[in-house]
Formats: structure tokens, sequence, C-alpha cells
């Protein structure tokens, strides 16, 4: 069972972040995959790590767009960047101390805000990138 399946919707017209969505989509749905199918803490560990450490990449990517292409509502974004690697290191952190499980209801976060973020913040620069030739 797919958590979370891609659909042109969340397309923000720009080739490179619609491909490292995609793997970002990719990524929570092997997470979910491993939580459903009972895998151990061991073994969720890394794709967990996988997850965050591409987020992290994905984040600066865009970031460093941001800043060569001068769009304007960049500190807000990047303080959403900001609050979501807090958020999921600082679950990591947990389960990795066994002070934390993994559950439907992390999984449920993660995808409503990585749709959330494509959808409205994501969306927001878009037209901003695509007028400046960023593909």
């Amino acid at each position: 069972m797919t958590l979370f399946a891609w659909r042109d919707e969340y397309s923000v017209k720009i080739p490179s972040i619609d491909a490292q969505h995609r793997r970002l989509v990719d990524l929570l749905n092997d997470l979910h995959a491993g939580m459903l199918s009972g895998a151990s803490r061991e073994t969720l560990a890394p794709v967990l790590d996988g997850l965050v450490d591409y987020a992290v990449k994905h984040f600066a990517y865009e970031e460093g767009l941001f800043a060569e292409h001068g769009y304007p509502r960049a500190p807000l974004h990047i303080a959403q960047h900001q609050r979501f690697v807090e958020q999921v290191t600082t679950f990591r952190g947990k389960h990795a101390a066994r002070e934390a499980n993994l559950r439907m209801e992390v999984m449920v976060f993660l995808k409503d805000w990585m749709i959330q973020h494509i959808l409205g913040s994501d969306r927001d620069y878009s037209e901003h990138m695509i007028a400046r030739g960023v593909k």
C-alpha cells in the first residue's frame, strides 16, 4: 500500500525540482512500506536517515536557487524548511534512542507536510523561477 502517490497536480513545472520531489515521495513510501512490514528499528533507521538527508539536500538546492535568482519570499520559505528539519531531526534522534516509534501519525505528518509545502510554498516560487529560466 502506497502512502503517497505522485500526481501531476504536485508539479511545480520545474523538472529538476519535480524530480527531487518525486524522489522524496519514493523515500517516504519506502519508509512507510518498511513500517507496515514490521521492519525492525535497525532496518528502518537508515531509511529514515536517507529521507531526512535527502530532504536537507533538496532544501539546500531550493535555497541556492532563491539566492541566485532573488526570490523575495525566501526568508519565510527557508524558515519553513528549518522548522521541518528540526522536527524530523528531533524525531530521528528519539527513534534512534528508542524513545519514539515510527507510527502512522508520523507518516501522515510527513506526507501532509510534503503535500502542503509543495502545493503552497513551492508553487509560490515556481513562476518566479520559471521566469528566470530555472529548469
